[in-house]
């Protein structure tokens, strides 16, 4: 059992959950003007992870096809065989309980707004069979989390956590334009879409640039909007040098040789603007 747990986790890529998590925790930490309750935390977290954990399994039993004929994704967990359909279906069912439960011990906000929130994280993995602008649609699914934690607290929506909800999305869907180079003669070939199969390799990664830029704008405009004192622009500073690194790094090693270390380095951007959120709120 516990070796078939590891095998789900590492499916869904769990090391990942780093990636939105801390943005989701900074709207959490505006929202409260401080530390937030016990409660609060604890639930957001559930939350958040049982939403990442239904989205992440759902997009894995909806591409299962596509990715058993995917040279770089055919030795992922369904399509090698290491794990059955079923059992991904049965932890984004578990997934999903702990999703709906956390919502209603957040709010009655939150609550009606989940269904809607599990609807969109199913139908978001579709997008590539009929749209180029399928890297937006994972954007916004990320996105989820800085309103959502925002409404878990105040159970009311914003201009900040909105702020905060866009430029994840712009953030996300940049770094997938780019991981999705990789996939661009395949979808070709299988008339799969994505920005690098519509528009070529330099202009995804120019779009790609377009995107950071702006999610760096919208994290400063989202400061202004809560008012929030300097340690969080230092965070927001810190995280458009990740940025600016990421790009650098990607022009020596091309789009199409991004391992590990390059993934890596796009969760030091929400970890950034998390200290400087947290440093702002307790100073």
């Amino acid at each position: 059992m516990l070796k078939k747990l590891l095998l789900l986790l590492n499916a869904i890529q769990y090391k990942e959950s780093v990636f939105a998590l801390p943005f989701a925790y900074s709207s959490m930490l505006i929202a409260s003007n401080g530390l937030p309750t016990w409660p609060h935390f604890f639930w957001i977290t559930l939350a958040m992870v049982g939403a990442r954990t239904f989205g992440m399994s759902m997009n894995r039993i909806v591409d299962h096809q596509i990715d058993l004929r995917n040279p770089r994704t055919k030795q992922r967990h369904l399509p090698s065989g290491q794990l059955k359909t079923y059992e991904m279906g049965i932890m984004s069912i578990v997934a999903l309980g702990i999703f709906i439960i956390s919502a209603w011990k957040l709010g009655p906000l939150c609550l009606y707004l989940a269904p809607v929130a599990a609807v969109y994280l199913t139908l978001y993995s579709y997008a590539k069979r009929f749209t180029w602008a399928a890297s937006i649609g994972l954007g916004w699914a990320l996105a989820i989390a800085p309103m959502g934690a925002w409404i878990g607290i105040t159970n009311n929506f914003a201009l900040t956590p909105f702020l905060i909800s866009a430029s994840v999305a712009l953030w996300s869907a940049s770094f997938d334009i780019i991981y999705h180079i990789q996939d661009r003669d395949y979808y070709i070939q299988k008339s799969l879409h994505s920005v690098a199969q519509r528009f070529g390799e330099v202009i995804s990664v120019r779009v790609a640039v377009l995107m950071d830029i702006g999610a760096i704008f919208l994290l400063f405009i989202a400061g202004w909007s809560a008012d929030l004192s300097w340690p969080y622009y230092s965070g927001c500073f810190l995280a458009a040098l990740v940025l600016v690194y990421k790009h650098i790094n990607l022009d020596k090693i091309g789009a199409s040789n991004i391992g590990p270390v390059f993934l890596r380095t796009n969760s030091y951007v929400s970890i950034a603007v998390l200290i400087g959120t947290l440093s702002a709120v307790l100073s």
